[in-house]
């Protein structure tokens, strides 16, 4: 097989793909219009045969094959394993393995890209083409086919490829920055955004400048990637030509600056500041939203470079994302502060001084969102000297459930000033409510507090109860019985607040909040409920401070979705009062439930104070006495518990009624019902004793701590 393939008429030399009979196309006086012949055609674009006899194994090569080869024709015998001086052992096992692969699949044609190294040194990618030839058999016998230059084609599909990864990079710019922002609800998120991880990389910058247009003036409320701190004067400046920013905002049009010795020599007057801008390329551009120039973003790089059309497409891009955004972060600030403003017009300017004992309240909107809630706190001085204090929530976070909560808020003023008991108040409000025909209902806990005696009448209405903190800093959550929220117990015909009686002893605080405080999506209550409790136990002693520590930490570290209201009261020592753990709860005379909520408390008390297996013998005794006082008087019971320090440690119980009547001892016979309430007392205790109170009686009995048990 010799592979030629030109005329076969005579005086035709396939070497040189002549013809005699043709017009030399390079004579001199011969048009360029001439025809050209085919080897020309193809070694005019790089391009050359090849014929390849595979039982021989003989490859022709016409010359321009020779030249894709960077081979002479005395330097190629037409064995193909000639070739090895040009192609490189890997890029023949590619080519190797793409005709293989043809040979063994049966096909007519194969194709394959391959590198050439030419005498120079220097690799350059060739394609290879050939059509496989095949007998009657289905043998393969021939291979016709070309050899190209194909570097110039690989380059430009590299570049392709370039410009394609630079289009998707910038679009991901534009998506991450838009999703990034469009979770932005404030002026401060947007900063944030910005300035954050991140932030200039966002916009393909180094360091990057914000500032907002604000009564003539221009002021930079964001910057990141500078060398230290922008001056003040720079900060906040009128608005001229002089500074880049502020140019950018009166002319309106951006500019776009390869190197900072542009940047310099445009503006002079950051020539001083020199050493804090990046050194290379910049861009200043106007934030215009709804036609209006709110403010201008500087994006700035440590590379000098001329930026391309692209590039500043995408800058202008970013720059209207960035605009967009504030714009509605500017309306949402507007907005909250309004919705805030009204919240704080609804709560109380003051809080009213009590003798014998300090007020302090707390309250937050939600840290995110538009809408403010319906939360709010209360101090009222009651006739006879008594405090009424009150924590509620309405339900909703909008300026209805804001204006819901100021009419509630006057009207429980209203009722417990008129020195209406705690479930009177309730019950009045609930129904207040109801008649408001509004859909919302509230959650409250009313507090009437008497602190010359430390009597605390509690109601609830679907709302938390109070903890309480003693002297010692013991922690306890208190059972308070409770209805229904406001609203919906009169809805329901359920409108009764059962009231709970606790006891503040000097030295003691009582805590009122918001679910707010305790309550987190995602996280159980019970956990918030157990930080509050460990926060007032390790807080300081100062009421102000302690309000504030747990108001700024507690309710603001995890970011709170809800606003929040806050109430301490603390009861102010009384000179050489004693400073011992006390409980003290109140078990009405026609309450069935009291004697088992009593004995929760109880155990829950003993249980901080660790007292050991005494313990079971106090809860037996205090029922005892509780259940003689509900049965032999008139009256409930003031049931008081109290560690006293000695040696050892002593539980004292107390249970008070407001008979005269003097306890008696029975003797009970095998088959009596009752009677055996003081024998178990007696039996159990390692003391006890009766005394005259006033107008009635306690029955007192003292249990020694076991050694290695108590409070260290």
């Amino acid at each position: 097989m010799t592979g030629q393939t030109g005329p076969s008429h005579e005086g035709y030399d396939p070497r040189t793909d002549r013809d005699p009979r043709r017009v030399d196309e390079h004579a001199p006086g011969v048009s360029h219009h001439e025809p050209i012949g085919l080897r020309r055609r193809l070694s005019l674009n790089r391009m050359g045969t090849f014929d390849w006899d595979l039982d021989k194994g003989f490859m022709n090569l016409d010359p321009g094959a020779l030249e894709v080869f960077d081979l002479h024709a005395d330097e190629y015998d037409g064995a193909p394993l000639s070739l090895v001086a040009r192609v490189p052992p890997e890029e023949g096992l590619r080519l190797d393995a793409a005709l293989s692969q043809a040979l063994q699949d049966g096909s007519s044609s194969y194709g394959a890209y391959f590198r050439v190294q030419g005498r120079d040194g220097t690799l350059r990618w060739t394609h290879s083409q050939g059509r496989i030839l095949h007998d009657a058999g289905g043998m393969p016998y021939r291979i016709i086919g070309i050899v190209r230059e194909a570097s110039g084609e690989l380059a430009d599909s590299a570049l392709l490829r370039t410009l394609q990864q630079e289009r998707q990079r910038q679009t991901l710019m534009v998506q991450q920055t838009t999703a990034a922002l469009a979770r932005a609800l404030s002026v401060a998120d947007v900063t944030r955004v910005l300035t954050g991880t991140g932030g200039a990389k966002r916009f393909g910058a180094d360091a990057l400048v914000l500032g907002l247009v604000a009564n003539e003036r221009f002021e930079v409320i964001a910057t990141v990637g500078l060398e230290g701190e922008v001056p003040q004067d720079m900060m906040n400046s009128r608005l001229d030509d002089t500074l880049p920013l502020s140019d950018a905002v009166l002319s309106r049009r951006p500019s776009f600056l390869g190197t900072r010795g542009e940047l310099i020599a445009r503006y002079p007057r950051l020539r001083p500041y020199t050493d804090m801008l990046p050194t290379g390329s910049a861009s200043f551009l106007p934030l215009v939203a709804q036609d209006t120039v709110i403010g201008a973003l500087a994006l700035l790089s440590a590379e000098p470079s001329v930026q391309s059309t692209e590039t500043r497409n995408l800058a202008l891009a970013l720059a209207s994302v960035v605009a967009q955004s504030l714009q509605r972060a500017t309306l949402f600030d507007q907005e909250r502060e309004f919705a805030t403003g009204l919240q704080a017009t609804m709560l109380p300017r003051r809080v009213p001084s009590i003798t014998g004992g300090e007020v302090t309240v707390r309250y937050h909107p939600a840290s995110v969102g538009r809408d403010v809630g319906g939360d709010w706190y209360d101090a009222i001085s009651l006739p006879q000297g008594l405090t009424g204090l009150v924590v509620g929530d309405v339900q909703g976070h909008d300026t209805h459930a804001a204006a819901v909560m100021g009419q509630l808020r006057i009207a429980l003023r209203a009722y417990a000033s008129e020195g209406h008991s705690p479930e009177t108040v309730l019950v009045r409000a609930s129904r207040f409510l109801a008649e408001l025909e509004t859909d919302r209902f509230a959650t409250c806990t009313y507090v009437q507090a008497d602190l010359e005696s430390g009597a605390l009448h509690v109601a609830r209405a679907g709302h938390l109860g109070p903890l309480i903190s003693d002297s010692a800093r013991h922690i306890y959550w208190p059972e308070t019985r409770g209805g229904l929220p406001l609203g919906v117990a009169t809805a329901f015909g359920r409108d009764h607040f059962p009231e709970t009686q606790l006891f503040l002893e000097p030295g003691s605080t009582l805590l009122l909040c918001t679910d707010g405080l305790v309550e987190h999506p995602g996280r159980d209550i019970t956990t918030g409920i157990d930080a509050l409790s460990a926060a007032v136990r390790a807080g300081p002693g100062d009421l102000e401070a302690l309000a504030d520590q747990i108001s700024d930490h507690l309710w603001a570290e995890p970011g709170s979705e809800d606003d929040m209201a806050l109430l301490l009261l603390h009861r102010l020592p009384h000179p050489g009062a004693a400073s011992s753990p006390r409980l003290r709860l109140h078990v009405h005379q026609a309450d069935p439930s009291g004697a088992s909520e009593v004995r929760t408390s109880l155990r829950r008390t003993l249980d901080q104070w660790r007292v050991g297996d005494v313990t079971h013998d106090v809860e037996v005794a205090a029922s005892e006495l509780i259940a003689n006082a509900l049965t032999h008087t008139e009256s409930g019971a003031l049931v008081s518990v109290e560690l006293l320090a000695g040696a050892p440690q002593r539980i004292r119980l107390e249970v008070e009624d407001r008979s005269s009547q003097w306890p008696r001892r029975r003797s009970p016979g095998e088959t009596a019902t009752s009677g055996r309430g003081l024998m178990l007392v007696e039996a159990l205790a390692d003391r006890w004793g009766a005394e005259p109170r006033g107008s009635g009686k306690a029955l007192w009995c003292e249990f020694d701590v076991p050694d290695g048990a108590g409070p260290a």
